[in-house]
């Protein structure tokens, strides 16, 4: 197992008793939840963060071909 850090934070209590609800229905630990929905949210980041080269290819092709894209959008 992997070590583990502990910090702490604040949370909505709302948002606290829904992952303790959660975490009681399926189970599991709170700490279980949290881990999950924070390796969900930095992988979805990942996923819709451009990659670099992707960008570069577009702002070249907005200098060489910019006042075609504009005529065809009128």
């Amino acid at each position: 197992m992997a070590d583990r850090i502990k910090f702490a934070t604040q949370l909505d209590p709302e948002l606290l008793a829904a992952v303790r609800g959660l975490a009681q229905t399926e189970g599991r630990q709170i700490q279980s939840v949290i881990e999950e929905a924070l390796t969900d949210l930095i992988e979805k980041r990942r996923r819709t963060r451009p990659r670099r080269h992707v960008l570069d290819q577009y702002e070249a092709s907005l200098r060489r071909f910019g006042p075609l894209y504009e005529r065809l959008a009128h």
